[in-house]
């Protein structure tokens, strides 16, 4: 297998994929975790070619919502074989569900996820250990049940992320790369997963295996708390319902420093090309729409797609500033003082306020929406402030490139698109303009 020769492709906002021999046919695709953001357009991908992969098994303990399934041609929908399992039961349970659906697999795309709850006031990621124990114990499981259910795929990928380096905790070396060491400042659930993976394939030599690194990701799915990009339009569209500024809640540092973002079709098609690709077996590789993008960028796009008149800046009176000061900790970089993030207001704050509740409600009114994150403050806002002010982040492409990897896209037409599909969920309401502006 292996597509170096064929012609470059777009589809459409996704330039330069790669194309395959047409000898490539009849395989089959195991896609877990395929009613989450990451699982549910790598399916996507791979169903877009029904000559290359015959059969696709979406496995997840629920399917996928039929108003996401919606977004998907009516052709695509009649080949996705769903089949229910919990990958926290016993391999032998999970076994029994994949033979009695009669699952076949030569590629298997593990996104199962879980993200335990963590304690009040806490960060998302603070519960560690919890984290390494569950999600660890969903890939090990499954793993396990594969040789009982007498299925041997040729490749198997992880996705994990760039909680990879260590991001979440503080100052690293930028841009990261593949072979940069694992952080071991505390535990993370990423490091077991890989030694699990990797152990499978020493155990089952007809199986290697790929790791994919996404930053934030793009993508329209109706479970909203890991879309970190999702709050930014919630505000938006409240800002421009009250005819009132979109204020930037950052300082000028984050407001020019540079982000990366992920748009989970893109790493979609990027994952599809690793596991087809025989130089790629055993593999890690980081994946961006390669399309760094700025806040003082994203903002008044944001703006403009919602119809805020007026565009904040950041606040450059240090008086106004709040900083977070974490204390003498280590950082990743090994040296040199902890993060600190600045900001004037947090997106968390904004969406205690009653009015903007009250924005919110007539908005879902006037559009028909079905989703409130007003609901649960905590677990729809908190990505969303650390995408806004915290969290800016560097992948490296370069070992993507030299294995040849050639597709991009430009981050703010993406997310455009996931809002046009969010809109589409019942969950944002329409743009009143027709396209984004690429950064070209």
């Amino acid at each position: 297998m292996g597509s170096k020769g064929p012609p470059l492709q777009d589809k459409g906002i996704f330039r330069n994929l790669p194309s395959f021999p047409s000898d490539i046919t009849g395989l089959s695709a195991i896609v877990t975790g395929a009613n989450g953001i990451s699982g549910f357009h790598t399916m996507r991908v791979l169903l877009e070619s029904p000559e290359r992969w015959g059969k696709v098994y979406a496995i997840s303990r629920r399917p996928p919502p039929p108003e996401m399934m919606a977004l998907l041609p009516e052709e695509h929908r009649s080949r996705v074989h769903y089949v229910a399992s919990d990958f926290l039961s016993k391999p032998e349970d999970i076994a029994s569900a994949l033979k009695n659906n009669h699952v076949t697999a030569d590629a298997v795309f593990f996104y199962s996820y879980a993200q335990p709850k963590p304690e009040p006031g806490k960060g998302a990621w603070s519960n560690a250990q919890e984290l390494v124990d569950v999600n660890s114990a969903l890939l090990r499981n499954f793993l396990h049940a594969l040789p009982i259910s007498g299925i041997k795929p040729k490749r198997i990928l992880l996705q994990t992320g760039a909680k990879n380096y260590g991001v979440h905790l503080g100052p690293a070396r930028t841009p990261f790369t593949e072979s940069d060491p694992r952080v071991d400042l505390e535990p993370n659930f990423y490091y077991p997963q890989e030694d699990i993976l990797y152990n499978y394939c020493k155990e089952h030599p007809e199986a290697s295996w790929n790791i994919m690194c996404p930053a934030w990701i793009i993508g329209a799915v109706n479970n909203a708390a890991m879309n970190a990009l999702h709050p930014l339009a919630v505000y938006a569209a409240v800002q421009a319902h009250k005819n009132e500024v979109l204020a930037y809640p950052g300082d000028i540092g984050a407001w020019l420093g540079v982000c990366e973002h992920s748009t989970a079709m893109l790493t979609g098609y990027q994952s599809e090309w690793a596991v087809l690709e025989d130089r790629c077996k055993n593999q890690k590789f980081n994946a961006s729409d390669s399309s760094p993008l700025p806040n003082n960028r994203l903002w008044p796009e944001l703006g403009r797609w919602y119809g805020c008149k007026d565009i904040g800046r950041p606040e450059l009176d240090d008086s106004k500033i709040t900083t977070l000061d974490p204390g003498e900790i280590p950082t990743p970089l090994g040296y040199g003082p902890p993060a600190k993030p600045r900001f004037s207001f947090t997106l968390s704050d904004w969406a205690t306020k009653p009015e903007n509740h009250k924005a919110w409600q007539d908005i879902m009114k006037s559009h028909n929406l079905t989703h409130n994150p007003f609901e649960d403050v905590e677990a729809h806002f908190t990505f969303g402030d650390a995408a806004a002010w915290g969290l800016a982040l560097a992948l490296s492409m370069n070992k993507a490139r030299y294995f040849g990897w050639t597709g991009y896209v430009d981050t703010l037409e993406s997310l455009f698109k996931s809002y046009d599909e969010l809109n589409k969920l019942g969950m944002l309401p329409p743009m009143v303009v027709e396209g984004a502006r690429p950064l070209i």
